[in-house]
């Protein structure tokens, strides 16, 4: 037996034949025998083929994975768009008499190699892309299709790195788990692998003399057992068929309450990221939906979307989810999320920087559109909205006003609207020292635990050589915690948490404990944290507060 360690995507197991693949280049003539126009010429076809291909991914991956992670193609699309590539690949064409695939894979070694030099771990993955475009396109250019990567039997892919579109390109039925030898957990096809429930692993030393040989994956351990002995193949099948147990007695728990057995009654609710993402909501019974990450909109638009086509997708969440309360958070475009068409600058300290409210009160042209289609949806169920990186009073006492001058033109046009809560995001120490004063003008806290933890602890909690200081469990974040929940409840302020947090099992007892009202996560966490809160009896001490 022989073993090999990484890091892990997803907690699970696969079991099955090991299959490596390994990529062939395609062959690149570097001169070419035709004119610099013509090679524009091929150099342009082959781009609206490339975006052909990758809007029919997209539509597959929607069906898969949702709106919001198949936002990761829509970013593909943008980069055959940008500016600062394409004129890269002309100027490669015009200087070096080059082919058009020589110069779209010259352009894409560069971009790649620019995001891999960054600091940010956010931006350094985004370099797979860059080679993901580029192989796409000099493929095209040179009528060479993508070996398979599969076969008929299901196995466990191993391969040097996976992008995005291979991996929406995949079989799932024929696939049991992936290894890869590059790549990082925050890498696109890392969220992919999660939203889809693969076990996968990164970062393993693979041989390739390996390929074909019985594996266990185990995602638990990290670690990557091949020609397993037969006292650990049973260890891994029974770890396997426990999973299943228990994803068949969560299952049990649909339509039931979220009441501790003393009778604390707790909601739990859906992230989301676009009416796609309800169904995955609906199918695991959240109680609502706790946010709503409206940048996606924004994110998956070549330019500022209108109010209609707003009021459509926001309409269309509201109608499903069917009397069940929906909470909007407002545009949060800025830092690690960016759209050209926005035109914001460039900034060395993004985190900290032109984002979210800001955005929004110093473009109100762009904010008033949002807010008037969130007031029309709101017509049509139970409707929250959620003022997002708030640090003083007067951010939301703008904010509502702005909101109060919408609802205003909208009566004087005879456009029908629907009462509306107001939230405040809790995601700076600031909100947090400000509690009091904010839960004054707001209905609702909602507590974004990823962003409290970063600028509580100062740290870039996208930065992998921080991950030993990163700690959301932090006594001081805990602690702010506990600040934004008592002094939202002296004024009767209802108050969540929507970050990762939320959805850590470890913290559920204390959450609750501290008097949390409602727990939002990810569809696929809400029956795991149902099946925790009811085995819960808070009349019984604590072993561990947290703090």
């Amino acid at each position: 037996m022989q073993t090999a360690d990484g890091n892990s995507i997803l907690k699970g197991v696969a079991i099955g034949p090991l299959r490596i693949f390994k990529r062939t280049e395609a062959e690149i003539a570097a001169l070419s025998t035709l004119t610099p126009a013509e090679e524009a010429a091929r150099f342009h076809a082959a781009r609206v083929t490339a975006m052909e291909q990758i809007q029919t991914l997209y539509d597959k991956a929607l069906g898969e994975v949702g709106a919001a992670d198949a936002a990761i193609l829509v970013i593909h699309q943008m980069m055959l768009e940008d500016e600062d590539y394409l004129e890269a690949v002309r100027r490669i064409m015009e200087e070096h008499g080059g082919t058009a695939e020589y110069a779209v894979s010259a352009a894409g070694r560069e971009f790649a190699a620019a995001f891999a030099a960054v600091e940010d771990e956010y931006m350094r993955a985004r370099s797979a892309d860059v080679r993901d475009v580029s192989r796409r396109m000099v493929n095209i250019l040179t009528n060479r299709s993508d070996a398979s990567m599969q076969d008929s039997r299901p196995a466990i892919l191993a391969t040097d790195d996976l992008t995005p579109s291979e991996m929406v390109r995949l079989d799932k039925s024929k696939l049991l788990g992936i290894i890869t030898r590059h790549g990082s957990s925050s890498s696109h096809t890392a969220i992919l692998a999660r939203t889809m429930n693969i076990p996968a692993l990164v970062g393993v030393d693979f041989d390739e003399s390996w390929d074909g040989k019985m594996a266990a994956l185990d995602g638990y351990a990290g670690r990557l057992y091949v020609d397993p002995t037969e006292e650990l193949l049973t260890a891994m099948e029974e770890k396997l068929q426990a999973d299943r147990r228990h994803m068949s007695r969560l299952r049990e728990l649909m339509g039931k309450s979220n009441a501790t057995l003393d009778g604390r009654e707790i909601r739990v609710c859906a992230n989301i990221g676009s009416v796609e993402d309800v169904e995955l909501a609906l199918r695991n019974d959240a109680q609502g939906i706790g946010l709503f990450r409206s940048e996606f909109i924004y994110l998956e638009s070549e330019d500022y979307p209108a109010e209609e086509r707003q009021l459509s997708i926001y309409r269309r969440v509201v109608e499903a989810m069917a009397g069940k309360r929906v909470v909007i958070r407002t545009l949060d475009i800025g830092a690690d999320k960016q759209t050209a068409y926005f035109g914001l600058e460039g900034e060395e300290n993004p985190a900290l920087g032109y984002r979210a409210i800001r955005i929004c009160l110093t473009r109100p042209e762009i904010f008033k559109t949002q807010l008037r289609a969130i007031l029309r949806a709101s017509a049509f169920g139970p409707v929250s909205i959620l003022f997002p990186m708030i640090i003083s009073r007067e951010e939301v006492r703008e904010a509502k006003a702005l909101l109060a001058a919408c609802r205003a033109d909208l009566k004087r046009e005879g456009v029908p609207t629907g009462e509306l809560e107001i939230g405040v995001m809790i995601e700076t120490p600031a909100a947090v020292m400000l509690a009091e004063e904010l839960a004054e003008e707001a209905d609702f806290f909602s507590i974004g635990t990823n962003d409290l933890t970063q600028y509580t602890l100062a740290l870039d909690r996208q930065n992998p050589s921080l991950d030993r200081f990163y700690d959301p469990r932090h006594p001081a974040v805990l602690r702010m915690i506990r600040h934004t929940l008592e002094a939202g409840h002296r004024h009767g302020c209802r108050v969540c948490i929507c970050g990762e947090l939320g959805s850590d099992q470890t913290m559920t007892e204390t959450f609750i404990r501290m008097g949390i009202d409602e727990l939002s996560v990810s569809p696929s966490a809400i029956l795991p944290l149902r099946k925790l809160i009811r085995g819960l009896d808070l009349s019984r001490p604590q072993e561990n507060t947290g703090d």
